[in-house]
């Protein structure tokens, strides 16, 4: 929120703005003594980002895009990152910029979220620890020659994300050979009992960082025989499993507590991206590290000669191979998520428990293969003081991580190449009960060469500044009356019956039935996130669930099921889709009879159908239906619209319209809450909340003409924007927006404790800046 203030005398109108500014993005607790007695705890921020570039660097290199933010942007919290050649983060220069830059930024009211990934600082990780560099695992196949030799080669990748944009990709640093074998294979796999190790008879005739060649020879024997060459390649990121990795994470975020950030990020963490995502390729990551954890995993297995298995199949070895897929990728996840956690850990450690941890876990915006192979889909398990996603990741997903974090809103790191998306996008997203975290890429204004201006330039940022009056009343998200808990082991074992689908089309068709549900896998039970509160209700966060869905839960552990027949004796409707035939280790387990026998199975439309009939019988009241669609093809999943009604789980009861001005279109509305009718005439936005005695707790529009709202009736004489809400001692407080004059009788009468918030004015067409 930019520069609330009170209209006192100059020096003391300074201290209270600065300290209320840096309140708003104070993360789980609030800094400054002024603010903290004036704003409700835990208020989201405005979030935006900042990607520095080499000019960033010269002396003052950092004013102009702060400057320009700050007079033209409703942001509070830059999520920043290094976007620079032949620069780390273990560089003193770049320490000490980021140091001049954080204070100059504390000083116009905006805290400074830091990049502290390790990506940022990989020449420095590969001095430290040469021997824990990332490898990939790569399988090729090759017929024998009854006569002589065959050779194959197998090239290395060259692998790249944002991180290496602007400096040397993940590229292959050495190739070594790890294994070949031979066997007969047919149309159900690999014949097990002709698998030879013949390693030990081969030649590497050359071996770089492009490729290796590896000479296989032949005999008599040969015939019908085929060869798989392992050849592992050593790229420039740190090894996943990389024995110091945390230790080194910890050290580089130390190396920053003297700089006062508002905290760091962590930005789509994991292993280096492939954008086929598909391990039936024969691409596996690997490392010692990796093959003695799998080692220590599986009670003693080879992952390089379970890799093949995992890859090729074998005959009468399907259960092997289900096993040896599902621990690897739970080792995945698993390990990642450490790797998250240990970034929080060490984040707080240094800059004390009220720093933030921002931006997304989320690489490809979508649950799919191409997020397994990244980090195993670790997302639920990635730890963050907001829920964090990024671009067209589903809307079950967000409101799902929001519920694990305890986050009153989720936040979306978004970009697009037209105005108009990031039009409608300001109005789903805070219809979805989230907000965007505004990334500056596109669009681009080419004559000027500005790649955040245009977003500054309209009355975006008037429909932003109308959002962020629901950042007063907010203390809880979305209520999504239904789960779906989708198998985390199924969805990723690509020897198993639902491959890459984590069930996205039924929790997008509650979407468009007007009852919003989570997205959680079903690993999220054994963590103890999902639970079964003292009522008997399945429970996530502060969601409680009317219905679940168990999605595909093969391969399932049966403590799975001991979970649900618990859940079975309270009051939450339980529904299956798919089988359950396995247990985790591929052996034949009756899942649906460890299941309850209440707990009834149906295919996914009448799964959808039934629930909802089940719900508006409830009584409970559908939300606006989602009736935009976002993502690409068959993987496009249901999203708000501009314009509707939502609610929050704590009861408070949301009017949204933005479809005609993103400024926001005039609202007239009336709707009950705890069977109280509740009139808005206003702007854009109008949001209230009821204790159960009908007396107010809060309230926000924008542009407000008229409300009646328990005992208030405000009528008032010019249009304005307007928060108020109650603190936990009864006393209300409130906040006026781009109001000049005094304070309206009719809302001086509920309070004297008002904050004044500034709208700041669009960006000038012809303004300059190197951004």
């Amino acid at each position: 929120m930019k520069q609330p203030m009170r209209r006192t005398r100059p020096y003391v109108h300074l201290i209270v703005r600065i300290a209320a500014c840096l309140a708003l993005f104070a993360g789980p607790a609030l800094a400054g003594e002024a603010a903290a007695t004036r704003l409700p705890d835990g208020v989201p921020p405005v979030i935006g980002c900042w990607f520095w570039s080499e000019p960033t660097f010269a002396p003052d290199g950092y004013r102009p895009f702060l400057d320009m933010v700050s007079r033209h942007a409703t942001y509070n919290l830059l999520t920043t990152s290094l976007r620079v050649p032949k620069r780390e983060l273990t560089d003193p220069a770049v320490h000490d910029q980021i140091k001049a830059a954080t204070a100059y930024a504390r000083s116009l009211g905006i805290g400074i979220v830091m990049d502290l990934d390790v990506r940022l600082a990989r020449e420095a990780f590969r001095r430290a620890h040469p021997d824990e560099l990332q490898e990939m695992l790569r399988l090729r196949e090759v017929a024998l020659a009854e006569k002589g030799t065959v050779a194959l080669r197998i090239a290395s990748e060259d692998l790249n994300d944002h991180y290496t944009g602007a400096t040397t990709h993940y590229i292959s640093l050495a190739s070594r050979l790890v294994r070949v074998y031979t066997y007969r294979a047919g149309p159900d796999g690999i014949d097990p009992d002709t698998v030879v190790d013949v390693t030990g008879r081969c030649t590497v005739t050359d071996a770089t960082a492009d490729g290796i060649v590896v000479a296989i020879p032949g005999d008599e024997q040969s015939r019908g025989r085929t060869a798989c060459v392992m050849a592992a390649f050593r790229h420039l990121a740190p090894d996943v499993f990389a024995p110091h990795l945390i230790e080194f994470q910890r050290d580089l975020i130390g190396r920053y507590a003297d700089c006062g950030l508002a905290g760091t990020c962590k930005d789509e963490w994991g292993f280096p991206p492939c954008f086929d995502g598909c391990p039936l390729k024969n691409d596996f990551w690997y490392s010692e590290a990796l093959r003695a954890a799998y080692a220590r995993k599986t009670g003693g297995r080879d992952m390089v000669r379970d890799a093949l298995l995992m890859y090729r199949g074998e005959r009468a070895r399907q259960a092997d191979r289900q096993a040896a897929i599902n621990h690897l990728m739970e080792l995945t996840w698993q390990r990642n998520a450490a790797v998250e956690v240990g970034h929080y850990e060490a984040t707080k450690a240094t800059f004390g428990r009220s720093a933030v941890v921002a931006t997304h876990p989320t690489w490809w915006p979508n649950p799919d293969l191409r997020e397994f192979k990244k980090n195993g889909l670790d997302w639920w398990a990635a730890r963050r003081d907001w829920a964090q996603t990024d671009e067209v990741t589903p809307f079950c997903v967000r409101t799902a991580l929001a519920k694990k974090w305890g986050s009153p809103v989720w936040y979306n790191m978004f970009y697009a190449s037209s105005i108009d998306e990031y039009d409608r996008s300001l109005w789903s997203h805070a219809l979805g009960g989230g907000r965007i975290n505004y990334h500056p890429l596109f669009p681009v204004s080419t004559a000027r060469g500005h790649t955040t201006a245009r977003l500054l330039e309209g009355r975006l940022t008037r429909g932003d500044s109308r959002i962020r009056l629901l950042n007063f009343i907010s203390r809880s998200p979305l209520d999504c009356p239904v789960a779906v808990v989708f198998g985390h082991p199924c969805a990723m074992n690509w020897a198993g019956p639902a491959y890459d689908d984590v069930g996205l089309s039924v929790a997008s068709a509650f979407w468009r039935a007007g009852f919003p549900a989570d997205l959680i896998p079903t690993s999220e039970v054994a963590s103890g996130s999902l639970t079964i509160d003292a009522d008997g209700q399945v429970r996530y966060g502060p969601q409680r669930y009317a219905a679940v869905v168990l999605y595909h839960p093969e391969f399932e552990r049966p403590e799975l099921a001991a979970f649900f027949t618990k859940a079975s004796k309270g009051q939450t409707a339980l529904v299956r889709v798919g089988d359950w035939t396995r247990d985790f280790d591929g052996r034949p387990f009756d899942g649906v009879a460890a299941l309850p026998a209440t707990m009834k199975s149906y295919d996914a439309p009448a799964t959808v159908e039934g629930i909802v009939e089940r719900l508006r019988a409830a009584g409970i009241v559908p939300q606006t239906p989602a009736t935009h669609s976002i993502g690409w093809g068959d993987r496009a999943t249901a999203a708000p619209s501009r314009s509707g009604h939502c609610r929050l789980i704590d009861g408070t009861e949301i009017e949204l319209a933005g479809t005609r001005d993103v400024a926001g279109d005039p609202i007239t509305a009336a709707w009950n809450i705890h069977g109280r009718r509740v009139e808005f005439d206003a702007i854009g936005v109008a949001a209230a909340r009821l204790a159960a005695d009908g007396t107010p707790e809060s309230l926000a529009a924008g542009g407000l003409k008229h409300a009646r709202v328990g005992p208030w009736n405000l009528t008032l004489d010019h249009p304005v924007d307007v928060a108020l809400w109650r603190d936990a001692q009864g006393r209300y407080h409130g906040a006026i927006q781009d109001s000049e004059g005094p304070i309206p009788p009719a809302l001086r009468a509920i309070t004297a404790d008002w904050l004044h918030l500034t709208v700041p004015p669009p960006l000038p067409s012809t303004e300059a800046g190197d951004l």
